[in-house]
């Protein structure tokens, strides 16, 4: 008996490995490295979150379950599409009266030295 073969491929985009770093997407016969370090998004991503990868346009991909748009070119090259946020960072923002917390701790003097961050 002999096997029919096999059928259309369905999707250009695909995951076919996910490892502690990031994982791999096949991309229209191109083999692309998505590290978690440049792509945050998906560091606490359930693997099947990750394998729902959409090919919606040439050189766009999208993961439905995530809200996550990429360009290919931002896979290929993240050094170009550096990660900017507006939102103030948790080291500089501080509750409202936390000023006033801090000085009644015990042990703190005002004028004190700073350590740093």
């Amino acid at each position: 008996m002999k096997s029919s073969r096999r059928g259309k491929r369905t999707s250009t985009a695909e995951v076919t490995n996910v490892s502690a770093q990031g994982f791999w997407l096949v991309v229209a016969d191109r083999e692309l490295f998505v590290p978690f370090a440049d792509f945050p998004w998906f560091r606490d991503a359930s693997i099947g979150q990750i394998l729902a990868v959409e090919h919606p346009s040439a050189n766009h991909l999208y993961w439905p379950q995530l809200d996550v748009d990429l360009a290919v070119e931002s896979i290929e090259h993240p050094e170009r599409y550096p990660l900017v946020s507006r939102a103030p960072s948790a080291r500089r923002a501080k509750p409202e009266g936390a000023q006033a917390v801090r000085e009644r701790r015990p042990g703190y003097r005002a004028g004190g030295r700073r350590r740093s961050v």
